[in-house]
Parts: C-alpha cells; structure tokens; sequence
C-alpha cells in the first residue's frame, strides 16, 4: 500500500515498538538490529539518534526513510502513517514527506552546482514551473553560503561546500522531516566544528523537523534539542544534552558521553541527604541515582566526571569540605594540556582521571587528596 492515511498528532514523527530483525531471532535476540524502539519527535525539534557502530541507529533512521521494512511496530509522520506492520501498511520512501542528507552527499559530478541542488524542484514531489526554479534555487544557494558557485561543476566543490549544496537540495524540496546520516562524518576536525555550527542555524532558520545519526557525543551534544542514546538495538535513555551528560541514567551512558570515572559500588542505602554506596575506596555519599528505588543487595557504579574532582596536596586543609568525598591518593600521571592538566590519581589500585587548573603544581609520585562534593557523585545501578 502506498496512499498515506491521515491521523492526528502532536508530534512531527511518533515511533512505536519498533523493531528490525536480519533474520529470524527470538524477542531480546542479539540479532535485532532495531529492538523495541519508541519516541516522539516534536515539530521543528533537532532529534540525535547517538550511539556506538551496530546499535541500531543508522537501521532505524532508513526505517524513517522507508529504505528498510520494520518487522513490527508503526511509524507516524506529520500526523500521517507510514508505516504499520499490523495493518500492513508501507508508504513508499518517495511518498514520505522526508528529505535525506546521506553520509556522502550524494552529489551528481556531471551536474553543476544549480542543477543539484534544483533536481527536486524539477522532478520531485516539491517541483515548480520552469520559469521560478532558478530564482528560487538561487536564494537557497545563498542561504547557503554558496552564491556565486551555481554554474561551477559539482565536483570543483570542497567537502565543505558539497555538504552546503546536499543540505540546499534537501531543503528545497520543502520535506516535513529531514534526515540526515552523519553528513560531517568525512570532513576533518576543525571543519566539523565550523559546519555543525551553521547546520543547526539553518536548522533553526529553516524550522524543518530533524532526525540527525552520529556516533561523534560532540556532534550530538551542540547540534540537539533532544538526544537518544541507543546501544544493542534499545534505547539507553533520551534526554537534553544537558541532562545527558549531568544526570546519566545509566553506566553505558555515562561512560559513552564524555569522559567519566565509574567506580564499581555494592551495598546502597538511602540516608536524609542521598544515597551511601561502598567501594574499594571508601564510602561516597551521592546526591542522585540514576533509575529506581535503591536495595542494599544492589550493585552498580559512582559516577563521577573528572571535571568535578578536586585535587590538593595531601595536608592541606580548605575551609568547609565537611560534606565532601574524600580519599587520599598519589598522582600517578600529568598531562600539561594548555589550559588544563588532566591528572591520573591511583587510589587504592584504582585510576581516577582528573582535570584540573593548569597552575596547579602536581608532579607523579607526590601524594594527594581528592575530593568531590556530594552534588557531583551519582550513583547508578547496574
């Protein structure tokens, strides 16, 4: 079937149970590579599918696109299904109100630049009167940053520009919903920065609803409104970048999002001002958990970003750290970084990397102490 069905909703795409098998596993099965997976995109959203090579980002955004068939679940876009296994229902991909930026552009080198990025004006689902699609190409190329390059062939273009042009092609057929499959992935570092930066101004410009796929936490962190860490084909968690990296509901996410200290814990019980967890180090009072209610039988990890650790020689003595974690250690390695140091403190065996002040003086071998206020120790079970 291919005629899409009207139905109302609040959300630009709403996702359901979704899963994709290659295959014929078993519920829970390795082998899906898509798992269970539901959420909601809200309209004109910037939505980050984030996660390691084979966790079922990139199969469920060609699920998006109609380029793979679900095995289960349903797909809603722009209040109109897509896809719906009970009903046998699958619109096809040139029916569906989308526009795709593939990881290689997939830029035509015998066009120029105009005629690439005018393709959908002329033969797709957005196409206009001949008379009103070189204007109309012409101002996108500008939003773009790429006035003056309409008559250059394709393939005169940087990588830069070519992902420019790809973005013009994909904005100009007016889709509900834009996908893109790590677009920055080919360009090196400094360049990514820069052109991430622009991606989310045209985003914003442009008010076009966003599902982006990336394995980069950077990309995912400055480019979204909203990210879903995916791992094994599920859904981690889905949050704000802000929360994602400050309330970690899980160990994979707190490890996989920047860098963290996860420190194996046994033995939680909730007190009057948070949780007291036990480990090879110590005792750590943790102000916040990561999921349900804590047991005493329970194990998991302190997470503790290495940001938040505060280094000082061992004697010293700063005012107020009553309420602090602390434990001695000695600096076990120094990296001068510029503007930081990032140490390496062993504890009791354990390393705890640590960023610090670049004027603090810390050298291997000398003793210290570590400390991390309780508002900076989470605990999340295993």
């Amino acid at each position: 079937m291919s005629n899409m069905s009207a139905q109302p909703t609040a959300s630009s795409i709403t996702i359901h149970e979704l899963r994709k098998s290659y295959g014929r596993p078993r519920a829970g099965d390795p082998s899906y590579a898509v798992d269970g997976v539901s959420f909601e995109v809200p309209k004109g959203q910037f939505v980050t599918l984030l996660g390691p090579s084979g966790c079922g980002k990139t199969t469920t955004l060609r699920c998006l696109a109609g380029l793979e068939q679900p095995d289960s679940g349903r797909i809603v876009m722009a209040g109109r299904t897509v896809f719906d296994a009970g009903q046998r229902h699958q619109v096809r991909t040139e029916e569906r109100p989308i526009a795709m930026v593939p990881q290689h552009y997939g830029i035509w080198p015998h066009m120029t630049v105009l005629d690439n990025a005018a393709f959908p004006l002329r033969h797709g689902r957005a196409r206009k009167g001949q008379q009103n699609i070189k204007q109309r190409t012409l101002e996108m190329l500008d939003q773009v940053g790429l006035s003056g390059f309409a008559d250059r062939w394709a393939t005169q273009l940087s990588g830069g520009q070519q992902q420019r042009l790809a973005l013009a092609r994909a904005l100009l057929s007016e889709p509900e919903v834009l996908l893109l499959d790590e677009p920055l992935s080919n360009l090196d570092a400094k360049l990514r920065v820069k052109l991430r930066m622009e991606l989310r101004a045209f985003q914003e410009q442009f008010g076009v609803t966003s599902v982006y796929v990336t394995h980069d936490q950077a990309e995912a962190l400055a480019l979204s409104d909203t990210v879903v860490v995916m791992n094994g084909g599920r859904i981690e968690q889905i949050d704000s970048p802000e929360r994602l990296y400050q309330q970690p509901r899980t160990s994979f996410v707190a490890d996989f999002i920047g860098s963290a200290n996860l420190i194996p814990a046994r033995h939680v019980s909730e007190v009057s001002n948070g949780f007291l967890v036990q480990t090879d180090l110590g005792a750590f009072l943790c102000a916040s958990r990561g999921q349900q209610k804590a047991t005493s039988s329970e194990t998991g990890h302190v997470c503790i970003r290495p940001e938040n650790v505060e280094v000082h020689p061992l004697h010293s003595s700063p005012a107020n750290v009553a309420d602090h974690n602390e434990i001695a250690g000695v600096v076990a390695g120094a990296e001068f970084l510029g503007d930081r140091l990032e140490l390496l403190v062993d504890v009791k065996g354990t390393r705890l990397t640590v960023t610090a002040s670049a004027g603090l003086s810390a050298r291997t071998g000398d003793p210290v102490v570590v400390r991390v206020q309780p508002a900076h120790t989470r605990y999340l079970a295993s």
